[in-house]
């Protein structure tokens, strides 16, 4: 089993080299075809400003769509070429998670990238990665902007709580999973009841991801006094982890919106690629 169709998304912001060269070292680990996708808004203008200002202004900003998404274009299939993979560029416009969950359902794989919310370039695309993971029905592999990531999946830490959201998301990584040097399951003060872990935590999905020729470390963490999210940060700093594996939004978006959540840490605060599933 392994991935035989990734989405990445392409775009003007300073980071997507980055975002761009590990889509395509993944797909060449996996035999995949990769797929290019160059969103392209345009900026509204207010019917007012257009009428004083005249048809110039809606002509200027249609060539310099085009523009860029011919920059795009030529750089992702530079990419694509320098890695002897099978590729095809694709450009959407209009509503932008429409546009994207659309061509996401025939993938495997999406790879976007972390909101920056200090790069203009971004425009039109805060919120696109949030939105994504909870309505593309696809695994969503979420690079940093900031750093360089020449390994991903060497060392893996999963993320687990024994939640629908956290099996579906080591199910989507088995591809990645089996690949790995090294994984660790990590536990966050884990409790009984309703998403009980038995008598060691950690140790059942362990025993199933034995079944699928993966060996797995299981770690137990306490810590009540912190967020989980930083806990699992700071424990994939510890392990040297090029890869986290984490189920999304276990609980409503809504709620994390009010109350936070590991979800929306992980997303403001990542320094590592992190595949997440809901």
């Amino acid at each position: 089993m392994s991935f035989k169709d990734i989405l990445v998304h392409i775009d003007k912001s300073g980071h997507c080299p980055a975002r761009l060269d590990l889509a395509a070292r993944l797909a060449a680990d996996h035999g995949a075809h990769l797929t290019g996708l160059g969103l392209r808004i345009v900026p509204h203008v207010p019917r007012f400003i257009l009428t004083q200002l005249g048809p110039e202004v809606a002509e200027a900003q249609r060539r310099l769509a085009e523009e860029t998404a011919r920059a795009e274009r030529a750089a992702f299939e530079a990419v694509a070429a320098r890695h002897a993979l099978s590729h095809e560029w694709r450009e959407a416009e209009g509503d932008v998670l429409e546009a994207f969950c659309l061509h996401a359902r025939y993938t495997d794989c999406l790879v976007v990238g972390q909101d920056d919310p200090d790069d203009d370039a971004m425009d039109g695309e805060h919120g696109l990665t949030e939105h994504l993971v909870l309505d593309a029905g696809r695994p969503v592999l979420v690079v940093p902007y900031a750093g360089t990531f020449p390994t991903l999946g060497h060392t893996v830490l999963v993320a687990w709580n024994g939640s629908r959201e956290a099996s579906r998301a080591i199910n989507d990584a088995l591809p990645l999973l089996r690949r790995a040097q090294r994984v660790v399951v990590v536990v966050i003060n884990p409790r009984g009841g309703r998403l009980g872990h038995g008598d060691i935590p950690g140790a059942d999905i362990s025993l199933h991801l034995a079944r699928h020729g993966i060996n797995s470390e299981a770690h137990s963490l306490h810590a009540e006094d912190m967020e989980v999210g930083a806990m699992l940060l700071s424990r994939a700093t510890d392990l040297g982890a090029d890869l986290m594996v984490m189920g999304a939004y276990g609980r409503s978006r809504l709620r994390e919106l009010v109350l936070g959540g590991a979800t929306r840490h992980i997303l403001r605060h990542m320094t590592i690629p992190v595949l997440m599933s809901h």
